[in-house]
């Protein structure tokens, strides 16, 4: 039997079709431009690992939603930080409760296969950062036998040469594996201390890693708890062969009595680097040649928990945990002018831009347990929601990275 339609009945199947082609071309992913990876601390997964979420963006609405297969187990237990390989083609989770790197091959699918699992040289990662050929992991604790969370100790920072790919078959090694640490005389790592001044007892507790573009410095954010006023620190490493670190001249730099420096990121030109301050909240700008401040600390909100720069240096965009929100800055020779402030999830504590397009931004909302998405526009605000936002991920999100579709 052959059935019939009025018009009103063609055009809902009509409409239906395009509804269902439209659905194909997204699932395709031909309109995905990006993957985003969100870690989620809670633990949820196989032998209590904590998860990777898995977003695909819309390249025309922003529209963040899960692959099909999203989560992934992290490998480890309560992860913290990520980044991704110059390359795009790995993804490293810092699992700190277990003290471990976890390398993961990223799929044109956007799907995570495990690699490697590595051990970090201190105890407690907390950040990381991938600049130039190597990794930089932040532990919270250096690997002293009289170390603990009952009588803590300063933390320190290691770097990890990555590897080009190699061999074949069971052999093989993939591009961005992990090789071994740097060695600092006997160490594999660089401890934090006050030395210049001739302060050594200080427990120093890091809190944030930024490196320039091109991997040849690095710098680390640090507050001395030793201290009852409160005392905040930035030091600064140059990079040398095969991941080898030199305190810079001058560091560390002083921030202060009664600071908190929280994060930190360089702009894309390599000339500045800028500090969140979580107990004044506002953002420090330093000139990278020399370490001096550049002008007087900038107004964020309240307690500012990351920083990221859009790749043109044309704007800068600081998570504020305090308040649950984004404060966008416009940028001029280095200086931050305040853009507007946009309401996030609640308690951002990291945030990540579409590395395709610099189109979209991200923020990880640790109690709202979600991803807020945000248009970048030069007319409103600079910033509006992107449709649907917020997106719901695994409990406690701690960490956002992205890789452009391929």
């Amino acid at each position: 039997m052959r059935m019939k339609f009025n018009k009103s009945g063609q055009l809902l199947l009509v409409s239906a079709a395009s509804l269902l082609v439209a659905g194909l071309v997204t699932a395709c992913g031909t309109l995905t431009v990006d993957f985003v990876f969100v870690t989620s601390s809670k633990a949820a997964g196989p032998n209590n690992y904590g998860e990777v979420n898995v977003f695909e963006v819309n390249s025309e609405s922003g529209l963040m939603r899960q692959i099909p297969t999203s989560p992934f187990p992290s490998g480890g237990r309560n992860p913290v930080a990520e980044a991704v390989s110059t390359d795009h083609t790995s993804l490293y989770v810092v699992n700190q409760d277990d003290n471990t790197i976890v390398q993961f091959i990223i799929g044109n699918d956007g799907k995570l296969y495990p690699e490697t699992t590595t051990n970090t040289p201190g105890i407690f990662p907390m950040a990381v950062a991938v600049a130039g050929s190597n990794l930089f992991v932040l532990d919270t604790y250096q690997p002293l036998p009289t170390c603990s969370t009952a009588a803590p100790c300063s933390g320190s920072v290691s770097a990890y040469p990555l590897q080009a790919a190699s061999g074949t078959g069971s052999t093989a090694v993939p591009a961005g594996t992990l090789g071994t640490p740097a060695a600092n005389g006997g160490l594999s790592y660089w401890p934090l201390a006050l030395t210049a001044q001739g302060v050594t007892a200080d427990v120093l507790a890091p809190t944030g890693i930024a490196a320039l573009p091109s991997g040849a410095e690095i710098f680390v954010t640090a507050y001395d708890t030793t201290v009852k006023s409160g005392a905040g620190y930035v030091f600064a490493y140059t990079v040398g062969t095969g991941g080898v670190l030199t305190p810079a001249a001058g560091s560390p730099w002083a921030t202060g009595a009664g600071t908190h420096p929280s994060a930190a990121a360089t702009d894309p030109t390599g000339k500045y680097l800028y500090v969140t301050d979580a107990a004044n909240g506002n953002v420090w700008a330093y000139t990278v040649a020399t370490g001096t401040l550049l002008g007087s600390a900038i107004p964020a909100g309240n307690q500012p928990s990351a920083i990221i720069f859009d790749p043109a240096a044309s704007y800068a965009f600081v998570a504020n945990a305090g308040d649950s929100t984004v404060t966008a800055y416009t940028v001029s020779n280095g200086i931050l002018k305040s853009a507007g402030t946009f309401t996030t999830g609640l308690q951002p504590v990291a945030i990540g831009l579409d590395p395709s397009k610099n189109h979209f931004l991200y923020t990880a909302n640790y109690l709202g347990n979600n991803v807020s998405g945000f248009d970048l526009t030069t007319t409103n605000g600079p910033l509006i929601n992107t449709q649907n936002t917020p997106y719901a991920s695994n409990a406690q999100p701690t960490a956002v990275a992205a890789i452009p579709h391929k």
